[in-house]
């Protein structure tokens, strides 16, 4: 059995700040966090990312998931994507 890791994500210049930039990584799965919030998923090889609903510093950190901001999804469909891909109603 292998254990989900974690690394950090992004461009801090001081480790410090590491904790507000999580990525979760359990097999090819991998779940990216911005403070406590999942803001980017790729599960199933299906990679979705939120728009930017909370301010400039989880913006900057949606950037450096993915720069491209025509892939983002509001909430509604990121979360029902979110819910399809692992199996829940």
């Amino acid at each position: 059995m292998k254990f989900p890791k974690f690394f950090n994500y992004g461009n801090y210049s001081s480790d410090n700040y590491g904790v507000h930039t999580l990525c979760f990584e359990d097999g090819a799965d991998r779940y990216w966090f911005s403070y406590e919030t999942l803001v980017a998923f790729r599960i199933n090889g299906e990679f979705h990312i939120s728009k930017n609903y909370w301010g400039t510093t989880t913006g900057k950190h949606l950037n450096w998931i993915d720069n491209d901001k025509s892939i983002r999804e509001d909430e509604e469909t990121f979360k029902a994507n979110f819910a399809r891909l692992k199996g829940e109603k």
